[in-house]
């Protein structure tokens, strides 16, 4: 099985998620199945209701385990100290021509959230930018076409 790259903060908030899953959605779900288990009309699958829970159902227990997946062997990404590199852990200030500068944070692909700050290190900018120094100017290959932005600094 391979590891998920997480920062702390994305572990906590992934637990987080888990336990309301297991103790609160789970619940809930199964309440509300047992409700309409009970009524004297209950159709089985041709009921809309109950067809609409079952399929909440599906899709809570399959967040649970991809969840259990992501907690189960992580890898703990820490901010990196500046190294004048950017690696996974990195925060990076970048600059595309002409635009304001942007800071981004290199994270696993689970926590990706690029209005966040957070970008993946599989992204195309992510990858682009690894193993490259402040001052740089990298090229950036994306499904939109390629772009240059210059690395202004790395904390």
């Amino acid at each position: 099985m391979s590891s998920s790259y997480l920062t702390r903060a994305g572990v906590e908030k992934l637990q987080k998620e888990l336990e309301f899953l297991r103790t609160v959605k789970r619940v809930e779900v199964a309440a509300l199945l047992h409700d309409s288990n009970g009524s004297l009309e209950f159709d089985g699958d041709s009921d809309p209701e109950f067809v609409m829970v079952k399929e909440q159902q599906a899709f809570i227990e399959g967040r649970i385990l991809e969840l259990e997946i992501l907690l189960s062997n992580p890898t703990i990404i820490d901010q990196k100290s500046p190294s004048g590199i950017v690696e996974i852990g990195s925060q990076v200030k970048i600059s595309e021509s002409g635009e304001i500068p942007v800071a981004y944070t290199i994270v696993g692909p689970t926590e990706a959230a690029p209005v966040d700050g957070l970008i993946s290190f599989a992204s195309p900018l992510g990858s682009a930018l690894l193993g490259h120094r402040s001052g740089e100017e990298v090229m950036v290959k994306s499904p939109g076409g390629i772009y240059t932005v210059k690395i202004l600094e790395i904390t």
